[in-house]
């Protein structure tokens, strides 16, 4: 296990995004043994632009123009730097080698404030763990010059266009450079190794704490449902999930009652779901919300529309749902394929039909317990722990070289 190191993390999401995320739950586990320095996004002038108004924006305002500190003690041994700086918003630059030469000075400023940060809280031969940002954070290898440089790919971001326009020759690039690669799915780790052969897949934890029985609650919008209820709880977006299958099976299935709890978006909200008198769209709940719904559901659903986007994706919510013993079935990729004896793999409308009917009938507590401890074995503190021995064997043979 990774003890007594200084760690600086940076990435997409800040640490004031009020959703959770592999990057900030990886900060906690990490800084229960290290030291640790948790790097938002640096405020960009579009955003600083389009959101004067927003709390956030003004936060990372205030940092910038001195009127508040930019570090914040999470835990002990924790902290969360909100940059001093304002980088320029350069993704519309249509030649990358020119993207290129502007980001340079981009990373510079954030690279500056990080150094501050740094001598700040006395940080030494630190480690750099990059959590899948191929653009801000290019080139602070050579300019932050740390001990060990980790890439983590959790998911296929070149799959999304505003990625993908730079980062189809930028990820590459810099997965190449770091000193090894961490991924959270064996697809993931498989596409790292093309161009690091240091790439190792650390897994993927799951916070199970709200989904301890003592956790959860009754939900009196779940009471009136008859059984059997088909669920699915998280995001509702068309670029995520199969939306034409969803409303196939509730049309086809009407003996079925389907139950989906998450933010919709303008497809979801325009579709006939919102007709059918077998479905049930109960909106967003807080993710502490989540296990006491799921507990309600005969049968849980992940229903991916596979695209470049998910392709690889780690399937955490199906840790979750196989974390209260449900029936689970999920459409079939590369990813979920570690997960092939504990859920039903499913390709087309008829086999997620023949696969819920199957699951309905067949559950029993034996095979519940089983699921739940597969889930369980899904920790932060493995996780972190796979991390560690790849770090320690990349520091190996460099020293060795």
């Amino acid at each position: 296990m990774l003890q007594g190191k200084d760690i600086i993390i940076v990435g997409q999401q800040a640490w004031d995004t009020p959703i959770g995320s592999n990057c900030k739950d990886i900060a906690l586990e990490l800084s229960k043994h290290n030291r640790v320095l948790y790097v938002n996004s640096p405020l960009d002038r579009i955003s600083k632009l389009r959101g004067k108004d927003d709390p956030k924006i003004q936060k990372r305002i205030n940092v910038i123009e001195g009127r508040e500190t930019g570090i914040v003690q999470i835990n002990s041994n924790l902290f969360n730097l909100y940059p001093d700086c304002m980088v320029e918003s350069i993704n519309w630059i249509p030649v990358t080698a020119v993207f290129k030469i502007v980001n340079w000075f981009n990373n510079k400023r954030l690279a500056k404030s990080i150094l501050k940060a740094v001598d700040h809280l006395g940080f030494k031969n630190y480690l750099l763990f990059n959590d899948n940002e191929m653009f801000k954070a290019f080139y602070l290898k050579e300019l932050l010059k740390p001990q060990l440089s980790i890439y983590y790919s959790r998911d296929n971001m070149v799959g999304v266009p505003y990625w993908r326009k730079h980062g189809l020759t930028l990820e590459p690039e810099l997965i190449a450079k770091s000193d090894l690669c961490l991924a959270n799915s064996e697809y993931l780790k498989n596409y790292c190794k093309k161009y690091n052969p240091a790439s190792y897949n650390m897994g993927q934890g799951c916070d199970f704490t709200s989904f301890a029985a003592e956790n959860l609650s009754p939900k009196p919008d779940m009471e009136h449902i008859s059984r059997p209820i088909i669920g699915y709880v998280g995001a509702l977006w068309t670029s995520r999930l199969d939306l034409p299958l969803l409303e196939n099976l509730a049309v086809q299935q009407k003996h079925w009652n389907f139950v989906y709890v998450g933010p919709e978006d303008e497809h979801f909200k325009k579709s006939k779901l919102h007709q059918l008198p077998n479905v049930f769209m109960l909106g967003s709940r807080s993710p502490d919300e989540l296990a006491s719904y799921i507990q309600y559901f005969d049968v849980c659903m992940n229903p991916q529309y596979v695209n470049e986007i998910t392709i690889g994706n780690y399937p955490r919510k199906v840790d979750e749902y196989l974390a209260l013993g449900k029936p689970t079935i999920v459409t079939k990729t590369e990813a979920v394929l570690d997960f092939k004896d504990y859920i039903f793999l499913a390709t087309n409308e008829q086999e997620y039909i023949r696969g819920i009917q199957q699951l309905l009938d067949s559950d029993n507590r034996e095979l519940q317990d089983k699921r739940k401890a597969f889930a369980l074995s899904h920790s932060w503190e493995n996780s972190v722990e796979l991390m560690s021995k790849a770090c320690e064997e990349v520091a190996g043979k460099r020293a060795g070289n």
